[in-house]
Parts: C-alpha cells; sequence; structure tokens
C-alpha cells in the first residue's frame, strides 16, 4: 500500500484536476449555449437559400449558359475535401471521428484527394499521415462571422473555378443535439439542385436532380441571379457547416469535461477512504507500539 504522505499527494492532485475540468466545463458549457442559439438561427435561413437555388437552378434557360459552379465535368482528375475540426482537444471523440471520417473517404476515393483543413487538429493528423494539404486555416474567433469564413469559401471556389479540383466536398459534424454529433462528408461543388424535401445540409449525399416545382418571373432573368448567388450561397454552405461543427465541439467538449469532473470526484473518494484507512492502520500499528512498550517496562519493573 502506498505511504499516507503518497496518498495526500494524489489526493491534492486529484482536487487540482477536477477544479480545472469543472471549470472548463462551465466555459465550454457557456460557449456551447451561445454556439447553439447561433446555428439554429441560421439553419432556417439555409434551408431557405437552398430553396431558392433550387427553382433559380430549374428555370428554362439557366441550362443554356451554365454558372462555372453548376458545371459537371465529364473527366475527374482531382478531388479537393475542407476539412473542418477543432483547434483544441480535451472534446471526446470530436476531433478523432470526423478525421476517421474524412480518412475513409481519402482511401475510397478512387481520385487524388487534396485537403483544405480547417483546424489545427485535422492539418496535424493529415499532415503526420502524408496528406496533400493545400491551404489551412485557424484560430476562428468563438463566434465567426460570414466574413472570417469568406477566406475558406474563396479558396474552394477558385480552386474549382480554375480546374485544380474537378470535384470539391466538405467534411464537418452536423450539430444533432449535445449528446449526438453527427460526422459527415457531402459534395459541395459542383452544385446540386436538390428535391424541396430534401434541402437541409445534413441531406446533400442523399441529394437527387429534380425538375422546376413552378414557373417563377425573375428580374433579371435566372442566369443573371445565379451568377450573383452561386459564389454567395457556397459561402453559406460552409458558414453554417463551421457552426455546426462549433456547436458540436462545444458540446462534446463540455460533456467530456463533465465526465473527467465525475471521475475526479469518485477516484477523490477512493483515495480518501484508502487514505483514512491507512491512518487508521498507522494510528492502530502506534498504539500496539505503545501498549507493547509499556508492557514490557511494566514486565521490566516487576522483575
Amino acid at each position: 500500500m502506498a505511504s499516507i504522505r503518497e496518498i495526500r499527494r494524489r489526493i491534492r492532485s486529484v482536487k487540482n484536476i477536477a477544479q480545472v475540468t469543472r471549470a472548463m466545463q462551465m466555459v465550454a458549457a457557456s460557449r456551447m449555449r451561445r454556439a447553439q442559439e447561433q446555428v439554429l438561427a441560421t439553419r432556417p435561413y439555409a434551408a431557405k437559400a437552398g430553396e431558392i437555388l433550387t427553382h433559380l437552378a430549374a428555370q428554362r434557360g439557366v441550362d443554356e449558359s451554365l454558372h462555372p459552379l453548376l458545371q459537371h465535368r465529364g473527366e475527374i482528375r482531382t478531388v479537393g475535401l475542407v476539412l473542418i475540426t477543432g483547434d483544441k482537444g480535451l472534446c471526446g471523440s470530436y476531433n478523432h471521428n470526423m478525421i476517421q471520417k474524412a480518412l475513409h473517404f481519402v482511401s475510397a476515393s478512387p481520385y487524388p484527394v487534396e485537403l483544405i483543413t480547417v483546424g489545427r487538429r485535422g492539418r496535424d493528423a493529415m499532415w503526420r499521415l502524408g496528406k496533400k494539404i493545400v491551404a489551412e486555416f485557424s484560430n476562428l474567433p468563438p463566434q465567426p462571422g460570414v466574413l472570417d469564413v469568406a477566406p475558406i469559401a474563396r479558396t474552394a471556389v477558385q480552386g474549382f473555378i480554375a480546374g485544380q479540383f474537378d470535384v470539391v466536398y466538405l467534411a464537418h459534424t452536423t450539430f444533432v443535439n449535445t449528446l449526438v454529433q453527427r460526422p459527415e462528408v457531402w459534395q459541395l461543388l459542383p452544385l446540386q439542385p436538390v428535391r424541396l424535401e430534401k434541402i437541409s445540409l445534413d441531406k446533400h449525399q442523399e441529394a437527387e436532380p429534380t425538375l422546376a416545382v413552378g414557373e417563377y418571373i425573375y428580374e433579371p432573368d435566372p442566369a443573371t441571379i445565379l451568377n450573383s448567388v452561386l459564389p454567395r450561397f457556397t459561402e453559406l454552405q460552409i458558414y453554417q457547416s463551421v457552426l455546426e461543427s462549433l456547436a458540436s465541439e462545444h458540446s462534446a467538449r463540455m460533456v467530456a469535461m463533465r465526465n473527467a469532473t465525475e471521475n475526479a470526484n469518485d477516484l477523490l473518494g477512493d483515495l480518501t477512504l484508502t487514505y483514512n484507512r491507512a491512518r487508521q492502520e498507522a494510528i492502530t500499528k502506534e498504539m500496539l507500539d505503545i501498549a507493547g512498550g509499556a508492557e514490557a517496562l511494566a514486565q521490566a519493573r516487576a522483575s
């Protein structure tokens, strides 16, 4: 059994760790609430933007002058992958699950994959594995705006238009609730008009081409509107994905730190019990030594 001094030192260490994890849990909970409010507030706007895109892209006359972001290339030579992870750890399996999902996509792809990483964890993992990273972004603000995400969207769009990528996929974690976050990979470019009932951002892998539900009159013509709207819609998709990932990361970190705090408290209880037993054992031994010494002294005086 460890000495009383060693047990006391371990108790102090566990108490310090519990204080740190408790503080991190409170910070993550505060950030999680703000991130959840932000992602839930932007989802309806993103869904409505996708609905408008569906109608615009399906109007007559649009196919005659396709926007570059809608053009499907017959021969695919290079695939681009925008990978969104966190900058920090201590968030359970959040980063690991997303990286494993991206690695499975890369290994299953029949074409070379070039990465645009958002977050240091994904960048470091892909760099260690020797994957090709063409751009990396990190240290996004706790509550990013559209301007903070614009360089990421610009890199993906310009790479697609310039022919560096023939198709671009987006890998991020979709926020479901505080306990459930789902890593997903779906096609970002070329943009695919989808059925109205499948507009949600987490369903792009199941997207199916469709005809227009109805004819609308647009001013100016649909093709001109698409030229202005499509780059912004691509930026909106990436922005929404970043918000989904941040909400997922803070939720995962809050849960992980709560579990760490509970485990530290359980360990503290076990160590306290061990300490009390060791201390009681030491006291008992001292009392036995005193009693034995007194008995020996009494016998010596009697003789």
